[in-house]
Order: structure tokens, then sequence, then C-alpha cells
């Protein structure tokens, strides 16, 4: 497995990483019981996986304990990112809104660290930036934690330029999270350059879609219960049939190159800097296999100009997320 660091950081960690938010309750069913998600994270770190990506908010809490577990024998051989920063009730949903008080952090860290059965935490994004707390003072409550040895890096997920200026000048961002696909280029307008001024590196979520990129969700699809993406307009029933038209011609390019439609979408992203680490996120470890082997797919310059080619030929219908989720990004 490749190597990347994420920035000009001492973070190094696998060319890919693995989402595990789908491998607890409480963004749908979970495909598998939670032994056999263990029984992936460990098989994914055989092959060379070695970043690993939770949160507080995912389950709540349950994920971070699935993790915790998972890769407790392995410790020393991988680097575990969570997050903070949603409102959340101790035993229960969570509440609205955000929460990153200084005060908060601090103590939901306490938690996150008894929960992921470690004594610091790798890399800690906040979740989304709360407009009640200053950028500053969560870089500092962060700095506070790194400074104890609870946690070595901070991130950012789904921040905005000027606060990823603001929290970098307090306390130095190792990562900002984003999504970042073929169907999701946004990211390149702002967030990409500032990362690059400021030696920060990149992780895209949901590098594949959440699936539809790789194929493996059609019009016909029908979302079990609890699946956050039969909310987003992207996923209703008449975006997925004009979005088809995009996986179809990836899927033509990716036969032309022996490869995958999901492989051709991760080797695109890994192509447009060396500091981009995704995680795509799979409860199968065929698809780990099959995301591992997009490491080694080289993409010539007229492959990525054909690649873009195909991407502009079609307009990507629907917004990624509903309103209220969308307004909590680029902040």
């Amino acid at each position: 497995m490749q190597k990347r660091k994420l920035g000009i950081s001492n973070l190094e960690v696998s060319a890919i990483g693995l989402g595990c938010m789908r491998m607890s309750e409480g963004h749908g069913p979970v495909a598998g019981t939670k032994q056999e998600m263990i029984a992936v994270m460990r098989g994914a770190v055989e092959r060379g996986i070695t970043f690993f990506d939770t949160a507080q908010v995912y389950g709540p809490f349950v994920n971070e304990e699935v993790v915790g577990e998972g890769l407790a024998p392995v410790r020393d051989q991988v680097a575990i990112a969570t997050k903070f920063g949603f409102a959340l009730r101790p035993h229960g949903r969570p509440s609205p809104g955000l929460d990153s008080r200084p005060e908060q952090i601090k103590e939901s860290v306490e938690g996150s660290l008894k929960r992921l059965r470690v004594d610091t935490i790798d890399l800690l994004y906040q979740h989304r930036v709360d407009l009640e707390v200053p950028i500053e003072d969560v870089a500092g409550a962060v700095k506070d934690l790194i400074q104890q040895g609870k946690v070595k890096h901070f991130g950012l997920s789904e921040a905005g330029a000027q606060t990823i200026r603001r929290a970098h000048a307090v306390q130095p961002v190792t990562a900002v999270q984003s999504e970042y696909s073929l169907w999701w280029k946004r990211p390149e307008q702002e967030i990409l350059p500032t990362v690059e001024e400021l030696g920060i590196g990149f992780v895209p979520f949901s590098p594949l879609g959440r699936g539809f990129l790789a194929g493996s969700v059609t019009a016909d699809t029908q979302f079990p219960e609890g699946d956050n993406r039969s909310t987003y307009p992207r996923f209703s029933t008449e975006a997925r049939k004009a979005n088809r038209v995009l996986v179809d011609l990836i899927a033509a390019f990716a036969a032309g190159k022996k490869a995958t439609g999901a492989q051709i979408a991760l080797a695109w992203l890994l192509a447009q800097k060396t500091w981009i680490v995704p995680i795509p996120g799979t409860t199968k470890l065929a698809r780990v296999e099959e995301n591992i082997a997009a490491t080694a797919l080289e993409l010539t310059a007229d492959d990525l100009c054909e690649i873009d080619r195909l991407i502009a030929s079609v307009e990507v219908q629907g917004g990624r997320y509903p309103e209220e989720l969308e307004a909590m990004t680029g902040r």
C-alpha cells in the first residue's frame, strides 16, 4: 500500500483510508454484525490500510465503540480520526444544532478516548463549524488537548476558506475533510487552493458519491428505513435517473482501463494532489480490496483530460444535502 503525508505534517497514512460510518446503526441498517464489521476493519489493516475515520455523532457514540474494539489489537499500526461538534445527548439521538464550546470539546474528547480505547486521538476534527463559537476558541481548545497529549493533530470538516485560515493561525491544521468526487468538485474553487497554500492535507469523504459512482445505486434502488440518502435531493428517483448518465460514461471509460468505475473515481482523486487521501466507506472486504487496487491504477494526463471532459458533459441533478444540512457547510 502506498503512503501519503497529510500536507506538511508528520501524519503519514495509507493512500486510501476507510470511512467507518455505516459500520454501526444511525445512518441506516448495518450490513452485518458487529463482529463482521470488526473483521472488515482488521482485514483492511492486513491489506495495508492505516487510516480510519469515525465521529461522535455516528450512532451517536456507537461507531467509536465499534472502531475502538476493532482496532485495539492493531492500535500501533493505524491512525484513527474522530470528530466533535454536534450537540449530543448522553444516551440518545443528537440534539438540534451544534456545540463547539471549549469546555464541551474537552469533555467530549474524554468520552472519545474511552470509546476508542486509546490514550491519544491521532486526528481530531471539528465536524461542522459552530457560528456561536469563534473558531479561534475552538482551535485554542484543541491546542490545549494537543499540549496535554490527548490529541496529535487538528482537523476541520466542511469549513470555509477564511475559517481554515483563522483556525490555522492559532493551531496548525493538519487536514481538512470535505466531500469531493467526480460529481462534487466545489472544493476546487477555494478550499483546495487554500489548503495547498497553507500546507494542509485534504481528506475527501463520499469519494464514490455515497455509492452512486460505483454503480451500486440505481433509479430502482429502495433505500431502507433510516438511510439518510433517502432525504438527499441528489438521490431522488428523478435525479438518480438523470445522473445515471455520468455513471455509465465513467463505467465505459473504466472498461477501457480494465478497471471498475469506483477505481477510476478513486484514482482520479489520487491524481489531483499528492496530499489528498480519500476515505471511501464500505462494509465489505471485497470492496476494500477493490478500492485498494485503485492506488495502482495510473491515469495519464490524457486520461485525466478525458475524464474531465466526460464530467463536464453531464449536469448533475439535485443538491447533495437538504437545505438545513447544506447550510452547515462552507462556513
